[in-house]
């Protein structure tokens, strides 16, 4: 089977669409979103209608922390994160908002599990950014692959038959077998706020038959996400970065 892997999408419609038009040509098998579909963007209503619509016509989809945090106030928040939710909250329907609250922490197809930041204790949110962080997921979970998003950067880590965690560098548009020997995490980079300094939407396929991942950019127009924020009167800082990529 093949998987198309989102994550992180936060009400950028631009970076969203762009994906969308990318896995016609893909044409995966199903589609795996790995929470936050709101937060930071200026599109929030349309992007959880359409992730809404593939859910139903069978796309897998769990909650991610801004997702939660539409209904359950976060104090981990930075401001800026706050300002948004606070925003988002006004421009929901109520039948938009049911839909994020419904989703759950975790989801399996497989030997494959799908969370939004980290196996262990998903409801804390914890950022898999090295090693030492990706292995109490290893050490919890028996899935043979688990994918994250969250980091909003696209790493890749395995985890031996000893237990021995190592990071594995990213490239771009090429197949990484996932060997058996191994088990596998995957930070699945950013749809519509990447972090890594490309201003490109990030997405990942896996081939669960190849035992193959692949990280994808796709580009889109992220001067009229960014011109959208500033007009919603968003923080600049989200607007600008998006230019940025970072």
């Amino acid at each position: 089977m093949r998987l198309a892997i989102l994550t992180d999408i936060h009400a950028n419609r631009e970076a969203f669409e762009a994906v969308l038009a990318d896995l016609t040509l893909r044409k995966p098998d199903r589609i795996v979103f790995l929470g936050d579909l709101v937060g930071y963007g200026p599109d929030p209503g349309w992007c959880v209608d359409k992730v809404a619509a593939l859910v139903a016509q069978g796309a897998l989809a769990v909650r991610g922390n801004h997702d939660r945090a539409v209904g359950v106030a976060d104090g981990a928040l930075n401001a800026n994160a706050r300002r948004v939710i606070d925003w988002t909250v006004n421009r929901l329907t109520a039948p938009q908002k049911l839909f994020l609250e419904d989703l759950p922490l975790t989801a399996t197809e497989g030997d494959v599990l799908f969370v939004h930041a980290s196996a262990n204790d998903p409801q804390d949110w914890i950022y898999v950014t090295g090693e030492a962080k990706a292995m109490p997921s290893f050490r919890v979970s028996d899935a043979r692959v688990i994918l994250v998003g969250h980091v909003h950067r696209p790493q890749l880590y395995s985890c031996d038959l000893a237990g021995r965690v190592m990071g594995h560098p990213v490239v771009q548009g090429q197949a990484v077998p996932l060997i058996r020997s191994r088990r596998w995490l995957a930070v699945v980079g950013s749809v519509g706020q990447p972090r890594d300094g490309a201003a490109l939407a990030g997405y990942a396929m896996l081939d669960t038959d190849k035992n193959e991942l692949t990280f994808r950019r796709v580009p889109y127009d992220a001067a009229t996400t960014a011109r959208k924020v500033r007009a919603a009167g968003l923080p600049e800082a989200l607007a600008s970065r998006l230019i940025k990529g970072e």
